[in-house]
């Protein structure tokens, strides 16, 4: 047995690495485009009173679809920052992107600044929907002629020459159609947004993360929806009772504590919301955890293959998710409260 499993493996080794196929649906750019021109990408601002409104927008579409909630809160995320900082470097209108990764090997550099105007050299990496959308904002570093130890916020036209396009590395099946592609700069022209560091400084930064928080919820309240549905049509099943008793369980709390953090990032608009949506982030990501598990055992497998809305959720939610860092954050969780001295959880 041993020895015709080895035999398998090299037989059926090239048929295991092959590649899968990027693709790029452009159905989701038409989508993205219909809410721009019906205004619902125009979102009440993080901070400004209605962050819940903001956030309960976002839950919507991430329930709706999370490629198309990818583009939509690239997009509406852009806006912000844009209205924050105060630019309007683009007069046509189109979809944005925020790309804000910085892995250690893949970095934009920019160089011969003009006024607000600079050119760019280098590798982006993870450019979500760079296949369907027409600018974006990236965060980008000095060249040899100006060094800075904060990153500047730039923003680009995808339509321009010296910005190419590379899809080879995305393997992805979940969030397959919204593939975090890499762009490649050469040359390529950019604005500056800001001043070096204000993407990180400014107070939207940790008040949109909570947007993120709350687009996950969206799409695990879908995916409950269907355990709902089923238990109110199905036979009568205990044990599938006791699943929906726990998604219950879980939503109601990740539900809680949005609505708490977003109520506090409207009362201290302009405070470092860090700790609040660290915490936020921490419990709904554990609660979406929970409701997949239970909702997968609840229904078997007759909704992954035979719903197709379903079926995109169930293997897009799991990748969309780990735009959590883990432990990492919940290791910064805990070290933001070790500085604190003391923490008063009592009710």
């Amino acid at each position: 047995m041993g020895h015709d499993s080895q035999g398998l493996d090299a037989v059926l080794a090239d048929f295991a690495r092959r590649p899968n196929a990027p693709t790029s649906d452009d159905r989701l750019r038409d989508a993205m485009r219909l809410c721009i021109e019906r205004g619902l990408d125009r979102l009440p601002l993080p901070g400004s009173g209605e962050t819940l409104t903001r956030w309960q927008r976002l839950a919507t579409v991430g329930g709706i679809d999370l490629s198309l909630l990818k583009l939509y809160e690239g997009h509406t995320d852009a806006l912000a920052i844009l209205r924050e900082l105060g630019c309007e470097p683009f007069a046509e209108p189109g979809i944005w992107g925020v790309w804000a990764a910085e892995p250690p090997s893949a970095r934009v550099l920019a160089s011969d600044r003009q006024g607000d105007q600079v050119r760019l050299d280098g590798r982006k990496a993870w450019c979500s929907g760079a296949q369907q959308i027409d600018y974006a904002l990236i965060t980008v570093w000095g060249g040899k002629d100006q060094q800075h130890d904060q990153p500047q916020l730039v923003a680009v036209r995808l339509d321009q020459p010296g910005v190419t396009i590379d899809a080879q590395a995305w393997q992805a099946v979940g969030m397959a159609h919204t593939a975090s592609v890499d762009l490649h700069f050469d040359n390529a022209v950019g604005l500056c947004i800001g001043e070096s560091g204000a993407y990180l400084s400014r107070p939207g930064f940790w008040q949109g993360g909570g947007g993120i928080a709350a687009a996950w919820y969206g799409a695990a309240t879908s995916l409950a929806r269907s355990l709902h549905q089923q238990r109110q049509q199905g036979r009568p099943d205990e044990h599938a009772d006791a699943h929906l008793g726990a998604v219950d369980a879980a939503l109601y709390g990740a539900s809680a504590a949005l609505r708490d953090c977003a109520y506090w990032i409207d009362a201290h608009p302009r405070e470092d919301a860090r700790l609040a949506v660290q915490r936020v982030r921490a419990q709904v990501e554990m609660a979406v955890e929970q409701i997949c598990r239970h909702v997968g055992r609840a229904l078997g497998a007759t909704p992954f293959c035979r719903d197709p809305q379903f079926a995109r959720l169930a293997v897009d939610l799991p990748v969309f998710i780990r735009q959590s860092h883990a432990e990492r954050d919940l290791a910064q969780l805990g070290q933001l409260l070790t500085r604190r001295g003391t923490e008063d959880w009592s009710l």
